[in-house]
């Protein structure tokens, strides 16, 4: 497929980013985010009844999709902007993806993490050269930390999620898929704070606009399950979810996306997300965090109202795993 083909008429602005702004993401981060490989895997395929495509963002750089956002936000500041350096409040995989970029574009990133951040996840962004600054664990107090550090520094804030740029930036993974299969029926991509999501189904829609977009999220965080149920974003307390990735409730840019281009939000119990991480690293020997397998779980054993044989696209949003919490 040559995205440079696409008709720019059927394109539909949605918020301030819309399918042409993914188009545009695409074309300036190609020459520094990986093209992450589409796997299969036959015995996941039996188990779902569907035929079934991996988009490995677990071998992303960073080990996770939020490099395609993060990148795309930076590569867009001008001089005196990277002068300044960036902010953000992250508990992980934003984080390193955006002290990465920064890194790679000569910036300086500070980032608000809260205390429960796991481990390898602080890790990542000292070594790639952020200053980490803690924060209690709530909301709350990681966008006011961050508004404190952005007034200090004069720093530019960059949303884990809630940005137009991070939007367009992780859609590009779903472009890449659409390319290697383009007759993809269903694609699913996990939900926290909705910037995967709403990405990927502005570039599911605009490539193909009857393709069925699906998500999946913890049980423990159904946030956006609720909104979707009740038309209207609804907030949650934070949770305790195994799949730390998840953890956030649905951004003011995301949720109308989200609402207009979402098909079905389906949850997954705890005991799932455990197994499933499991048995997929048991069977195509790649590593995940349990945040990806929360939409493998939907693919394999939550699609019982679509008839077998479907091809379905599952993002697979990171690979960033801190062996000591996971002894299950």
């Amino acid at each position: 497929m040559n995205l440079n083909t696409l008709s720019q008429d059927s394109l539909s602005t949605v918020s301030a980013v819309d399918f042409a702004a993914v188009l545009q993401a695409y074309e300036r981060i190609r020459r520094y985010a990986h093209r992450t490989p589409v796997v299969t895997c036959l015995k996941l395929d039996r188990i779902s009844g569907h035929e079934l495509f991996f988009k490995c963002e677990n071998l992303q750089k960073a080990g996770a999709f939020k490099f395609r956002g993060a990148c795309n936000a930076i590569a867009q500041l001008d001089a005196a902007q990277l002068a300044r350096g960036v902010v953000t409040h992250s508990s992980g995989n934003h984080a390193g993806a955006l002290a990465l970029a920064a890194q790679m574009f000569g910036t300086k990133a500070y980032v608000v993490m809260p205390e429960n951040s796991i481990a390898v996840k602080r890790a990542a962004v000292l070594e790639y050269g952020g200053v980490v600054i803690p924060c209690a664990n709530t909301q709350a107090d990681r966008e006011a930390t961050a508004a404190r550090v952005q007034a200090e520094t004069g720093a530019t804030l960059i949303s884990p999620y809630d940005d137009p740029r991070i939007i367009a930036g992780q859609g590009t993974a779903t472009l890449e898929v659409l390319q290697e299969v383009p007759d993809l029926e269903i694609v699913i991509a996990p939900v926290g704070g909705g910037g995967l999501l709403a990405g990927t189904s502005l570039a599911a829609k605009g490539i193909n606009p009857g393709i069925a977009v699906l998500a999946a999220e913890p049980s423990l965080a159904d946030d956006a399950y609720q909104s979707l149920q009740r038309g209207e974003r609804v907030l949650l307390p934070t949770s305790k979810t195994v799949a730390d990735g998840l953890r956030t409730n649905l951004g003011e840019w995301t949720w109308p996306i989200i609402r207009d281009h979402v098909r079905e939000i389906i949850r997954i119990d705890e005991a799932e997300i455990k197994a499933t991480t499991r048995l997929f690293w048991e069977r195509t020997k790649l590593l995940i965090e349990p945040s990806s397998a929360v939409a493998v779980a939907a693919a394999l054993y939550h699609l019982t109202g679509e008839k077998s044989g479907r091809r379905i696209g599952v993002i697979l949003s990171g690979g960033n795993v801190d062996f000591s919490s996971m002894a299950w």
